[in-house]
């Protein structure tokens, strides 16, 4: 109680302090620091802060950033790295930052295409979430409070190992932290069933600019409907999600055929366009090109792999694509039937059959450097454009494209329901990207020249007025090299191609929540 009390004068002492942070003039690094020890003390935070002295700033550092472009000697480097352990923490940092002239920049598992949760042009500090990382999961009311700290992976294995027949529609990849992820939207293997992550949040926790811990009631409905696809990290940091589990088999199938070019992919993907958006919301079919070497000489070719997950088992699997994409060719062995936590490790490319403690598998520092761009079709690609996209794939050689089918679930959902607006419409959603190794500038301005070439050659192909993206597959190509526009109507078109309608609802809640911009980054909801 008397840190409660403490930490309430202080919330008043910084809302009456007469000079915002946006207008402070220097940054002051040692009075924030001298700040969070300060009214920190029932909590202590000492241990959770890591400043470049402390000998282990640059692995803490590392630990969650996922593209090696944003690792580099030249990236802007935070003056400090908060790994806040409760909430009183995450108060503490934004009150602090905001009394003392520093941006922060909200971290939660750090799979951010663009570095945006971890880099800034102006003196900022990282808060980390990784260690606010509960997951309760409560089978009586089939719900579960995730933190924001928590990976997808460790989500999935909390839910699996109390039950075999729920589970939560989010992402692929287990490694991903459920704060930015859900946020973002999250779409996953079971989206044409039950629709994205935040179709299927009942509630959520959130720090505001002024250091309040709201929930949905106290938060209201439209910073609640904002949060769920807007990016939270524009209206506060996200505490934690209450996420509705979904009914699932007690066995699910999954299977996996690949086809190169001359096993007739190019046809497949073609009839798949239109069969896959088609099929009933039980089945997701991804169609997932990649560049496979033919021969030691360096010859290549584009083989495709149609990767199906089925809400039941797998004769029936079978005997439904046999009748509506007879071309594909499914046999009973390519089928496997696994609990549905069990197929969120083959769907992070393991072998069935993998233990799931890989789930909690976690990685050190960043592996690769990579480009993505996202794309929404809205009528089927003509065949000789699916060839002249294999040759360009070819040419980058280390590429691959996620198709992802609509249809289902994601036909009947509003596109104002949630932030989120991409819903009725789409045949699929492909996602290009490239990875390389080499750090050296050259290969990296070549690899995202590259990419953007081939997104630039799909243009007539795709959706128009505006060209849809996602942003949580965030793009900095979007709204580049504006310099004759204000930094709102730049806003206005990474906005409008991320939420379309939505965004006017979003400018509404932001210039309510947070009027002086304190929570931003490089693509961040404006307020007015």
């Amino acid at each position: 109680m008397k840190f409660r009390n403490t930490l309430a004068l202080f919330i008043l002492s910084v809302l009456s302090f007469s000079v915002s942070w946006t207008t402070a003039k220097t940054v002051d690094i040692d009075g924030f620091l001298q700040c969070l020890t300060k009214y920190s003390h029932a909590h202590p935070i000492q241990e959770a802060i890591y400043t470049p002295q402390n000998a282990s700033f640059q692995s803490v550092l590392l630990l969650h950033i996922n593209n090696r472009r944003y690792s580099t000697s030249t990236t802007p480097k935070p003056l400090a790295i908060i790994t806040a352990k409760n909430e009183s923490h995450v108060q503490a940092t934004v009150l602090c930052a905001k009394h003392h002239g520093l941006q922060v920049k909200i971290r939660s598992g750090g799979h951010d295409f663009e570095g945006l949760s971890y880099t800034s042009d102006i003196p900022f500090v990282i808060l980390d979430m990784f260690n606010i990382n509960s997951i309760d999961v409560n089978l009586a009311d089939k719900t579960a409070w995730v933190h924001s700290g928590a990976t997808l992976g460790e989500v999935y294995y909390a839910i699996g190992t109390k039950t075999n027949v729920y589970g939560f529609p989010a992402g692929l990849c287990p490694t991903v932290g459920a704060g930015g992820h859900i946020s973002g939207g999250g779409y996953g293997v079971m989206m044409r069933k039950y629709g994205l992550s935040v179709d299927n949040v009942v509630d959520a926790k959130i720090v505001t600019v002024k250091g309040q811990i709201l929930d949905r009631k106290s938060m209201g409905e439209d910073l609640f409907w904002a949060i769920r696809g807007g990016g939270g990290a524009s209206f506060g940091v996200i505490l934690s999600w209450k996420l509705q589990l979904v009914p699932v088999p007690a066995k699910v199938t999954v299977f996996n055929v690949t086809k190169t070019i001359e096993e007739g992919a190019t046809d497949l993907v073609y009839k798949w366009q239109t069969v896959a958006p088609e099929l009933p919301k039980d089945l997701f079919l991804r169609a997932m090109p990649q560049v496979k070497n033919i021969d030691t000489k360096g010859n290549k070719t584009v083989a495709v792999s149609f990767i199906g997950q089925f809400l039941g088992q797998s004769d029936e699997v079978v005997a439904l694509l046999n009748e509506r994409f007879p071309e594909l060719g499914l046999q009973r062995t390519d089928c496997h039937e696994v609990r549905w936590v069990e197929a969120t490790v083959f769907w992070a490319e393991n072998p069935v059959g993998t233990p799931i403690d890989v789930l909690l598998d976690k990685p050190t520092e960043p592996a690769t450097f990579y480009k993505g761009k996202a794309d929404y079709m809205k009528e089927p690609l003509p065949k000789y454009v699916i060839e002249a996209l294999w040759k360009k794939m070819i040419e980058i050689e280390n590429i691959w494209v996620d198709m992802n089918p609509y249809g289902g679930r994601m036909s009947e959902i509003p596109e104002s329901a949630t932030p989120y607006p991409h819903r009725a419409g789409n045949l699929f959603f492909a996602l290009y990207y490239s990875s390389w190794y080499d750090e050296g500038t050259e290969t990296t301005d070549k690899y995202v020249r590259l990419t953007r070439e081939l997104y630039d050659m799909m243009t007539p192909y795709v959706s128009k007025s505006p060209r849809e993206a996602f942003q949580n597959y965030r793009d900095l190509d979007i709204g580049a090299n504006q310099d004759n526009h204000t930094s709102f109507e730049v806003a206005t078109i990474y906005g409008r191609k991320y939420f379309k309608g939505n965004l006017a609802r979003l400018i509404r809640v932001k210039t309510a929540i947070d009027p002086h911009n304190f929570f931003r980054h490089k693509q961040s909801i404006p307020p007015l």
